[in-house]
Parts: C-alpha cells; sequence; structure tokens
C-alpha cells in the first residue's frame, strides 16, 4: 500500500516563541518567491541532511502554497529502513510535527512590546523536517494519508468491471 505524509509545514500568522527571545510569524505566500524558482527542497528526519526522506527533485516531496499555510506531501521510500520509521512513527502518532530550515529575506519587527516580534514576509526555504517537537508546535502537522493507494484501489476496481463488461482487454 503506498503511503504518503502530508501536513502543514507551516501555518501563516501563527506565533511562535523563538528560543525564549522573540515571537516570530510567517506571513501568507513567504515561501512562494522562492518556490517559483523551483529549488531543490528536501524533506529530512529531524534536520539531519543524512537521513533524507525525499526531494522535489525526485517527485517524492511536493510543497504548495494556500490559504492555511505551506502544505506539503511527502513519499517516503517504504521499501528503505528510514522511509518505515517515517511511515510507522507517523502513523502511530508519535511524531506529528514539522520544522524547516530557511532564510528570511524580508522581515519586519516590532519592538513596541515587552517582547520583539518579526514577521517574515518573504524567505527561501532548504528543509523541511519531521521532527518530535518544533517551534510551531501544533501549528504544523504531519499524517499518513492514503489518499493515493484508495484511488489505486479504486482504479482497480473498476478497470476489473470494465473486463468483465468487456470495455478492457
Amino acid at each position: 500500500m503506498a503511503e504518503s505524509i502530508s501536513g502543514y509545514a507551516i501555518s501563516w500568522n501563527r506565533p511562535a516563541i523563538i528560543a525564549g527571545l522573540f515571537e516570530e510569524r510567517f506571513a501568507r505566500g513567504a515561501f512562494d518567491k522562492h518556490l517559483a524558482k523551483n529549488p531543490d527542497v528536501a524533506a529530512l528526519w529531524s534536520h539531519d541532511p543524512s537521513r533524507p526522506l525525499g526531494k522535489i527533485s525526485n517527485g517524492t516531496l511536493s510543497l504548495r502554497s494556500d490559504n492555511i499555510g505551506l502544505y506539503y506531501s511527502l513519499r517516503p521510500n517504504p521499501d528503505a529502513p528510514l522511509g518505515q520509521e517515517a511511515l510507522a512513527t507517523v502513523g502511530n502518532g508519535t511524531i506529528n510535527e514539522v520544522s524547516v530550515s530557511f532564510t528570511p529575506v524580508v522581515e519586519e519587527w516590532d519592538d513596541s512590546a515587552d517582547i520583539p516580534k518579526r514577521l517574515i514576509t518573504e524567505a527561501k526555504l532548504y528543509e523541511i523536517s519531521l521532527v518530535l517537537w518544533g517551534a510551531y508546535g501544533k501549528d504544523t502537522s504531519a499524517q499518513i494519508s492514503r489518499a493515493l493507494s484508495n484511488n489505486d484501489a479504486a482504479r482497480r476496481r473498476i478497470e476489473a468491471a470494465q473486463r468483465k463488461r468487456g470495455i478492457l482487454k
């Protein structure tokens, strides 16, 4: 059964306190300009470059910006031990958060409150990671999606019915 992991790597305008020093938020579409250049963003296990799960260039990772945030879909290799681990730990709910590695390009600071606030309006994205605890917590998500498998199963049932009726050979 082909399974994927999907969810939101970032939710727009949701705050996170970074190292107790400042509040950080991403403006809607903060990664759009960079993603339009087709960078080869990677999906990693806990920000570890020696533990890759997927990349845009090989079709195992896709990203899209929508009204909620930066949505991702990841298809780790189910035959590889790391892919099996990712699918199992996300599948059982142990891992259900995501973190991102980025460089801000355009940011706005507000120092009027007790804690400074940073709004990132444009950023370069390098990788997303499945993590136990991310800075943005439950404003990110990772869950197993079986939609591709369900679609494949439905297609097989339809093709079998068509063969039975003589429509397909």
